[in-house]
């Protein structure tokens, strides 16, 4: 067991103003295996004292200072790779080796980005007789949610932090332990008292005090559409700016004269990252009625592929879902689809077979229409809908038809055909045939997939204000 009774406020770890603890189950053993406080307002309130305290002197730092900073973070983060994915695997079962990509490495990548994007972008311009220039929001407050732990955290406190504001950070409460070992780094990076803070709660006692403290003066949340809801009606009562990364039901468009094997394998690999607890995830597989029983063989077999287990076994390539309340929350969505009649090809509600322990899933496909609310609704679990289409026309209506629009892909039989579509579809970002996700490139939504991007310069970007002078 591992227990963090301290938060990091103004350049020291201390004890929180709150007396309980809370503990964080593994989702492979059912254990538990972390504690943390569980903090109050009291706590906010001492990190914002501190953050608003240092903000004057770090936001005249040079560009150059605080790249070197980041520089001096990322060796960090690199250097603590390995015990970055251990904490991951434990908290939230992901498989160590996907981990180790998906946390570990590329959270040093996305701090690398931030040091390559600081250098790009535009701090001082002359428009006719003004000089505009961009400056520091002011204190930021960051919630980080459980399903990218680490690269949250620094994609949210890294990229503030680049941009020259000072940051009250609220990691998850169900996977703390990154957002600890972040606060280390800053430490050991030698960030100046009161840059960085750190408190650890539930969102109703620590995130909400956070959006309504009267110091912080910009709140970047990534979460659900009910959380986001939340921090934008109480961020609307001090008028804080507010950014916004939440859910998606995102769309893989695979046209008549795709390569249809090759468009499902890589889509559904998409869609079950992390065990489909990814809020870009290609959730949707819209393809030709023609080929239509082509599509389902195909994703049957790649669902069954798919081994479940121990995180730490190379054999194993799909974890458990992160609680027992995100698992029934899934097998419920998974029953509503049977329940509504939507074709069930493989997976369904029922615990996997020779899995006695744990938060596991069975990977799933159906096949259906967009009308049914596992096609409509973000589900956030190892699930997919195949839904046929009869022409392009009919392909993107139905890709736009959602709440949504964070993510999409299109497959065609050219990269340049995909491309010349990809004003048809309503989202944030789109992979053309397969391409891999540019981490310098914007990241973030339409809809209600939320405001403001992240990633490269754009997400440094987020956290700065226009000025004009003269």
């Amino acid at each position: 067991m591992i227990e963090r009774d301290q938060i990091f406020i103004n350049g020291k770890w201390v004890p929180s103003a709150g007396t309980e603890v809370i503990e964080v189950i593994n989702p492979v053993t059912e254990e538990a295996v972390v504690t943390i406080p569980r903090g109050t307002a009291a706590d906010v309130d001492a990190a914002a004292q501190a953050a608003a305290a240092a903000f004057p002197a770090w936001s005249k730092t040079t560009v150059e200072e605080r790249v070197g900073f980041l520089r001096k973070l990322a060796e960090l983060t690199r250097d603590r790779a390995d015990e970055i994915t251990r904490a991951v695997v434990s908290e939230i079962g992901q498989p160590y080796a996907i981990a180790a990509e998906a946390q570990g490495s590329s959270a040093v990548v996305d701090l690398v980005s931030l040091v390559e994007s600081l250098t790009e972008i535009t701090w001082r311009e002359q428009v006719d007789h003004t000089v505009v220039a961009r400056e520091p929001a002011g204190v930021v407050g960051a919630i980080t949610p459980w399903n990218g732990p680490m690269r949250m955290v620094c994609m949210k406190a890294g990229a503030a932090l680049a941009a020259g504001c000072t940051v009250v950070l609220k990691g998850t409460e169900v996977a703390p332990l990154s957002s600890f070992i972040f606060a280390e780094m800053v430490a050991d990076a030698g960030l100046p008292d009161g840059v960085f803070n750190l408190v650890s709660g539930t969102g109703p006692e620590v995130g909400e005090p956070i959006v309504t403290h009267p110091l912080v003066d910009m709140v970047s949340l990534t979460g659900s559409v009910r959380a986001g809801r939340r921090v934008m009606e109480l961020a609307a009562r001090g008028i804080k700016k507010v950014a916004l990364e939440l859910g998606g039901k995102s769309a893989n468009v695979i046209l008549e004269d795709a390569d249809l094997a090759r468009a499902i394998e890589v889509g559904m690999e998409d869609a079950f990252r992390n065990s489909g607890q990814v809020c870009g995830g290609l959730s949707r597989v819209l393809v030709p009625r023609s080929r239509l029983a082509e599509a389902e063989e195909v994703a049957v077999r790649k669902a069954e592929s798919y081994v479940l287990g121990d995180p730490y076994d190379p054999a194993t390539t799909l974890g458990p879902v992160a609680n027992i309340h995100q698992r029934q929350r899934i097998r419920d969505y998974i029953q509503s689809g049977v329940d509504e009649g939507v074709r069930l090809l493989t997976g369904g509600p029922d615990a996997p077979d020779g899995l006695d322990r744990g938060f596991f899933v069975r990977p799933t496909v159906f096949s259906g229409d967009n009308s049914s609310r596992i096609a409509r609704e973000e589900i956030f679990g190892p699930v997919v809908v195949l839904i046929p289409f009869d022409d392009e026309v009919d392909a993107f209506r139905i890709a736009n038809d959602t709440d949504y629009g964070l993510a999409g892909a299109i497959w065609a039989g050219t990269d340049d055909r995909a491309r010349a579509l990809a004003g048809k579809l309503r989202a944030g970002r789109i992979r053309i045939n397969g391409s891999a996700v540019n981490q310098r490139a914007p990241h973030g939504g339409f809809k209600l997939s939320g405001i403001g991007r992240e990633f490269g310069r754009y997400g440094i970007e987020e956290f700065l204000e226009y000025k004009s002078i003269g």
